[in-house]
């Protein structure tokens, strides 16, 4: 049997991205379906803590000093070197993270090798033909299932459609280079701006509350952000609130926005219309509340609350303070 690669991203502190060890994850349980090898590949100017939190994943980890992506866009010279690994090596698919820096990846490396790229996968299962990729179209509205022609290419996992689970035992890691011409230039990063007092992103918050067209303005967020404080929670929106100026992108979740996965979804407001419920379908538990019994998201709630958002939002709020004080 072959192999199946994942190219892990570092975060920002060195470690593992989360998106990584979502697709370390469902590459081990698809390796171990098959009878394959699963084997992630680390690229960074130090490796070795990205790496030794990727083995804790999969049984074999490559690890590749680049002091380049010290000042370079990883994306471009994490390419670069997948791109001259390949030209050895012949993994029946290539995994990664559907981020900006996963897509460029996989976008560069098509681009230089020809193989194809099946995108925002939400779950993927192993035929005779090769990968099935199962993904959302039409804004959500279908699920199609699609594969490669070739039978092998490169697969883009959305964020939160699977857990991160680590494996029972941590595997090996090996030092590895890939030298070799760069078919594409490098791209230097000038500048790295953070925003200011930024809060952990929704996509690894544990609690969301949601507002989406019924809180009526930007002023109705402020009993959004009320709701998450008291709950310590992150706040999220629907695109219409988002469209509507109310918030920033950052902050919309569903099909062209954030997939998140939260223990609790609190949602004020927010109609449920398939766009939305794309990206928060897989939470642990979902809380609607909102005056129109008959919106989507009345269907699929696990607790719907009929009533208006602000009453029966700041009656929610006078009872998680009385209890935390």
């Amino acid at each position: 049997m072959g192999a199946i690669w994942v190219i892990a991203e570092p975060g920002p502190d060195g470690g593992l991205a989360r998106i990584s060890a979502e697709a370390a994850t469902l590459v081990r349980e698809l390796a171990a379906a098959t009878g394959r090898e699963a084997i992630g590949i680390v690229v960074a100017p130090d490796p070795a803590v990205a790496a030794a939190d990727l083995a804790t994943y999969l049984a074999a980890v490559w690890a590749i000093t680049e002091p380049a992506a010290t000042d370079h866009a990883w994306s471009a010279v994490a390419a670069r070197h997948v791109v001259n690994l390949l030209g050895t090596e012949a993994p029946d698919a290539i995994f990664v993270g559907a981020g900006a820096d996963g897509r460029d990846v996989a976008g560069a490396v098509s681009a230089q090798t020809g193989l194809g790229v099946l995108v925002n996968a939400t779950a993927v299962a192993w035929t005779d033909a090769g990968p099935a990729v199962e993904m959302n179209v039409f804004g959500g509205k279908l699920i199609t299932t699609s594969g490669f022609t070739a039978g092998r290419g490169i697969i883009t996992i959305r964020p939160n459609v699977t857990t991160a689970v680590q494996a029972d035992t941590v595997g090996r890691i090996e030092p590895r280079t890939a030298d070799g011409p760069a078919a594409l230039p490098l791209v230097r990063v000038l500048e790295r701006v953070s925003e200011a007092g930024a809060k952990a992103p929704i996509e690894e918050a544990k609690i969301i509350v949601s507002g989406g067209r019924g809180v009526g303005g930007a002023e109705g967020f402020g009993l959004v952000e009320d709701l998450a404080d008291a709950l310590g929670g992150a706040v999220g929106a629907s695109r219409a609130a988002v469209d509507s100026g109310w918030i920033p992108y950052a902050q919309q979740i569903g099909q062209t926005g954030k997939i998140v996965k939260p223990e609790l979804y609190l949602a004020l407001g927010i109609s449920g219309a398939i766009q939305h419920k794309v990206g928060m379908r897989t939470s642990g538990a979902i809380v609607a509340i909102n005056r129109d019994t008959d919106a989507p998201i009345a269907e699929f709630a696990d607790l719907f609350v009929a009533g208006d958002l602000f009453e029966v939002g700041a009656a929610l709020l006078t009872r998680l303070r009385a209890r935390s004080g």
